[in-house]
C-alpha cells in the first residue's frame, strides 16, 4: 500500500500551507501520539471561496458546494496535523472527525455535506482513514463559512 504523501499525488492534491488561524488559538497539537486540528475553514489561498448558509432557499449554499468546501477544510485540517506531527507520512490514523454546517432551518443533510472530508480522509489514508465523526448543523460559522472540520489524528 502506497503512503498517505503517494496518495495525495495520486489524486492531484498538495498539502496548501497551514491556514493562518483567525483568532487567539493554534492550527493544531500534539499530545503524545495524538494531534488534534483546529477547526479548519474551507480557506484557499487565504480566502473563503464560499460563504452563507447550506439548505434549499434561493441563494443558499447548496449541499454539492458545501461538500466540496468539507473536502477544502478536511485538506486544510491534514496540512496543519502533518506540520504538527513531522509530515502527512506520520500519521497512522484517522481518529475522529468533527463537522460543523452553518445550516438553514429544516436542513438536515448535514451528514452527506461531512462526507465530503471523510471521503477525501479516506482516499489519502486507506484503511488508516477511516474514523468516528459526527456532523452537527449550526446557525453561523466563523467568517460566514458553510462548513468547518476539525480531526485527531493518530502519528508515530
Amino acid at each position: 500500500m502506497s503512503s498517505p504523501s503517494a496518495r495525495l499525488a495520486e489524486l492531484g492534491l498538495v498539502l496548501p500551507a497551514v491556514p493562518a488561524p483567525v483568532a487567539s488559538y493554534v492550527p493544531a497539537v500534539r499530545h503524545g501520539d495524538l494531534v488534534f486540528s483546529s477547526g479548519q475553514l474551507p480557506m484557499v489561498d487565504g480566502a473563503l471561496g464560499v460563504t452563507g448558509k447550506v439548505g434549499t432557499s434561493p441563494g443558499a449554499v447548496s449541499g454539492d458546494v458545501a461538500r466540496d468546501a468539507a473536502r477544502t477544510c478536511a485538506l486544510n485540517a491534514v496540512a496543519a496535523v502533518a506540520a504538527e506531527a513531522g509530515g502527512i507520512d506520520a500519521i497512522t490514523a484517522v481518529v475522529k472527525v468533527t463537522g460543523f454546517v452553518a445550516s438553514e432551518p429544516g436542513f438536515g443533510g448535514q451528514p452527506a455535506v461531512v462526507d465530503g472530508a471523510s471521503e477525501l480522509l479516506g482516499s489519502v489514508f486507506g484503511d488508516g482513514g477511516r474514523h468516528a465523526r459526527s456532523a452537527v448543523g449550526v446557525a453561523v460559522l466563523p467568517l460566514d463559512a458553510p462548513v468547518e472540520i476539525e480531526i485527531v489524528v493518530a502519528v508515530s
